[in-house]
């Protein structure tokens, strides 16, 4: 395993972002790893499901384009779906990390019923902050992300909270990911040097919808967290281990002679 150097800090580039420690070494993000390392064999029918939704939706419009025009309108169907929807989660996690801080915010009527339903945990729920979107880095296991928030919540001590905007709802895939958060090793403070990781005692997924909100327990202790190693393991084997495991074509040695294979009368 790579050794970093701290701290490690999240870089922007464009619309993404990425991790290096301070030598500029690239070091995995959790999101990432879990999306090389765990198959998503419903993503196959979502991007199918899309498509097909795009072209019942604007039959008419594609009718009038040329058939290279409209392949290609089909082929980009479920990218603009998929980045509708970032762009929806990334709007209200930066809203929502506002109004936990206690920042004024102007809501967006894109996004105004998933802000007022986080509005509507935070005076249900009176959770008090403690960090809020912060790097974590696992320098044990070679690893960074940025979770949500971590609070204190009257009832329930002090607890990891990951935000959740999808349609679909919270996967079992969430706890690998808030496992993988809660075993940090340090976290970045506002001046970006690390220090120690603190102890949670529980664990939750805020789903936010347009109508509502849910709070869910997430399990996502040890045995969730040595689940979401493998899974790094396997990312680090789909994007850099397997291209190394087939070699070159061999050559036979120049003696030797080919036969040909002669057809019998």
């Amino acid at each position: 395993m790579t050794t970093y150097t701290g701290p490690v800090r999240r870089r922007r580039y464009g619309r993404g972002h990425r991790y290096e420690d301070a030598n500029g070494l690239k070091v995995p993000g959790v999101t990432t790893i879990l999306s090389d390392g765990i198959p998503k064999p419903a993503l196959v029918n979502w991007a199918a499901n899309t498509t097909a939704n795009a072209a019942i939706d604007r039959w008419d419009e594609l009718s009038e384009l040329p058939p290279s025009k409209r392949l290609s309108a089909l082929q980009k169907a479920r990218y603009a779906d998929r980045d509708a929807a970032a762009n929806r989660g990334t709007e209200v996690h930066d809203l929502a990390q506002r109004y936990l801080q206690g920042a004024h915010i102007d809501i967006p009527d894109s996004v105004a019923g998933h802000v007022e339903s986080y509005i509507a945990f935070v005076d249900d729920w009176t959770p008090t902050p403690v960090l809020v979107e912060t790097v974590v880095v696992s320098h044990t296991h070679g690893y960074a992300g940025t979770l949500d928030a971590i609070v204190d919540l009257p009832g329930h001590g002090r607890a990891l909270l990951d935000i959740k905007t999808s349609r679909s709802g919270i996967f079992g895939e969430t706890a690998l990911q808030l496992a993988a958060y809660r075993y940090a090793d340090t976290y970045l403070d506002t001046d970006d040097t690390e220090q120690p990781m603190p102890a949670v005692d529980a664990v939750f997924g805020l789903h936010l919808r347009s109508d509502g909100y849910s709070l869910l327990p997430i399990t996502a202790g040890p045995d969730e967290h040595r689940t979401f190693l493998y899974a790094q393991q396997i990312a680090h084997f789909t994007t850099t281990t397997a291209k190394q495991l087939v070699g070159d074509p061999l050559t036979p040695a120049r003696d030797t002679r080919r036969r040909r294979l002669e057809h019998a009368p």
